[in-house]
């Protein structure tokens, strides 16, 4: 009987059921503040849409060819150096970077070694071309790297 009359009491505190029944009406008031917010937006940003600055502008002029001269250095699979399609001997090669490095017209060198060269060679040669001094080097010939990376994986 005890529990009766506490389980009566709680209800009789407890808030009625009318005042947790839903409201209908949807509330506006966000609604209308995002509408407020976006039509300040579209005032503020139309007018600085349609600002035009008038500018003089000089008129385009033939660009002249240029480039500068380009000169290839090759390493074969066995080791032998190519200038130019031009065999090479590799005490050579220094002077032949000096006098590119000199060159006033300041030529690029295009760097192109065949994949099954050894890794010491190439080393080596890049030692010369950084002692030279050489900055406008170029890579080629570097899609020759995957195709003997999938002979040698068997793909």
């Amino acid at each position: 009987m005890v529990r009766t009359a506490s389980h009566r009491s709680i209800r009789a505190r407890a808030a009625p059921q009318s005042d947790f029944t839903p409201i209908a009406a949807i509330n506006t008031t966000p609604l209308i503040d995002m509408m407020l917010v976006i039509l300040i937006m579209l005032i503020v940003t139309i007018p600085m849409s349609t600002h035009k600055v008038p500018l003089d502008l000089p008129a385009p002029s033939p660009i002249p060819d240029t480039r500068p001269p380009v000169h290839r250095l090759a390493i074969q699979a066995s080791g032998a150096l190519l200038w130019d399609g031009r065999a090479l001997p590799a005490a050579a090669l220094s002077a032949r970077l000096g006098a590119l490095q000199a060159d006033p017209e300041l030529p690029v060198l295009e760097f192109d070694a065949e994949a099954e060269a050894r890794y010491e060679r190439v080393d080596q040669v890049f030692a010369q071309i950084r002692r030279a001094g050489v900055t406008r080097l170029g890579f080629v010939g570097n899609e020759g790297f995957a195709a003997a990376l999938d002979r040698r994986q068997g793909r």
